[in-house]
């Protein structure tokens, strides 16, 4: 009896730990950039120009960062509602509104020679945002708890964290069943009118042959998380896809500071000193992506409510005047890269059951489990774990895809 009061008082805290989680979708639909780093340089350009406000890209046929010379935003936050440049070992990937990638991307696509433009991809499906806010769960259950309803109904979503908050991308023709998903897990969505829609509706029988599929033929769909696992680490292991770290990284994660005077609007007049500061953040982000060839790790969210979000490798940091961002620089955080460039776009169960293996596989008696993070990319996902839990995490990945269930 006691036993059963026990899991039943853990249950509640749970639950009220979920109804603090609040999501909202953003109201954009977006498109993902996949671009080669030996292409960087050719959209360097447009890349440089998701910066600028609309006025200073009409104005301006180009971005010119040779004569010292930065136009600033008129303010921080962001005047779209999400947009992500992230620059990995594996690629630079990009995500923004449709508009902006046909405007900015499709010119600077069309300028590349046959053979290099086939390396460059732009989703021809339209993703939408959800953004993540809450501080119920730890950053590592939140994204298993997020992701887990959504990889059961095998829906494919791509997953960032934040300095603020997460952000899930789904295809937009999924939207409401991920809705619908997450709110029977007890998610509460803030001014969510989207009406549902019965998920066998919109079944995947039209995904492309290349999908990736964490159970054979023929085979029921995996009816727990643990189940979803363990597939989907076997499936990554038949494509030869492995967790890697490449020692020479040490991330931050960081962001641009909040300010009163900063108008949330992106109008009105700022104070000298909110002017100052966000115009020595944006010379900071040009700084870093100028950085021939380019930058070694960096990963950059902007979005219309919140101030700019940086995952960074530690040596871009003096791109930065003191004081201009938000963390803690000597906290290290190691990246740990799952190269998914031969896997289909809508592969499912890839962040829940990396994500499971950590919250629950590194957990013991005495161990509390690894902390994670996670950044999805257009064709790679990197977990990112502190230096000190580095090699419990890797005994938790490479000994899932050996099938094995404990750490080597």
């Amino acid at each position: 009896m006691e036993s059963s009061m026990t899991l039943l008082s853990a249950h509640i805290q749970f639950l009220e730990r979920l109804t603090n989680t609040m999501l909202a979708f953003k109201d954009t639909q977006l498109a993902l950039i996949h671009i080669p780093l030996p292409l960087y340089s050719s959209f360097l350009q447009s890349i440089l120009q998701l910066l600028l406000p609309n006025e200073s890209r009409q104005e301006h046929s180009a971005f010119n960062y040779g004569n010292g010379a930065v136009q600033p935003p008129p303010a921080w936050p962001y005047e779209h509602p999400f947009v992500n440049i992230s620059v990995t070992p594996i690629e630079c990937s990009v995500v923004c509104s449709r508009k902006l990638a046909n405007d900015i991307f499709v010119p600077a696509l069309h300028l590349l020679d046959p053979k290099s433009r086939d390396q460059v991809s732009i989703t021809s499906e339209d993703y939408v945002v959800m953004q993540v806010d809450g501080e119920g769960l730890d950053a590592g259950q939140r994204v298993l708890e997020l992701t887990s309803p959504l990889a059961l109904a095998s829906i494919s979503i791509f997953f960032i964290t934040t300095y603020f908050s997460d952000y899930i991308l789904v295809p937009i023709r999924y939207k409401n069943q991920v809705v619908h998903a997450l709110e029977e897990r007890g998610f509460i969505f803030e001014d969510q009118t989207s009406s549902y829609v019965n998920p066998s509706h919109h079944s995947r029988q039209h995904s492309s042959p290349e999908s990736f599929d964490v159970r054979p033929p023929g085979t029921p769909p995996p009816a727990t998380v643990s189940e979803l696992q363990t597939r989907t680490f076997a499936a990554l292991k038949r494509r030869n896809i492995i967790p890697t770290v490449d020692s020479c990284l040490r991330l931050v994660q960081c962001a641009g500071r909040r300010d009163g005077s900063n108008d949330m609007s992106g109008g009105g007049n700022r104070s000298s000193m909110a002017s100052a500061a966000d115009d020595a953040l944006h010379l900071g982000l040009v700084k870093c992506l100028i950085s021939p060839p380019y930058p070694k790790f960096l990963s950059l969210t902007l979005t219309d409510t919140e101030p700019a979000s940086l995952l960074l490798d530690h040596s871009l940091l003096p791109n930065f005047a003191p004081d201009i961002l938000l963390g803690s620089k000597d906290d290290f955080l190691i990246p740990i890269t799952l190269d998914l460039r031969d896997l289909s776009m809508e592969s499912t169960g890839i962040i829940c059951g990396v994500a499971g293996r950590l919250v629950g596989g590194t957990a013991g008696q005495l161990e509390s489990a690894v902390e994670m993070s996670y950044l999805s990319t257009a064709r790679a996902g990197t977990v990112m774990v502190a230096e000190d839990e580095l090699k419990r995490a890797l005994g938790a990945l490479r000994g899932a895809e050996n099938g094995s269930s404990t750490p080597d």
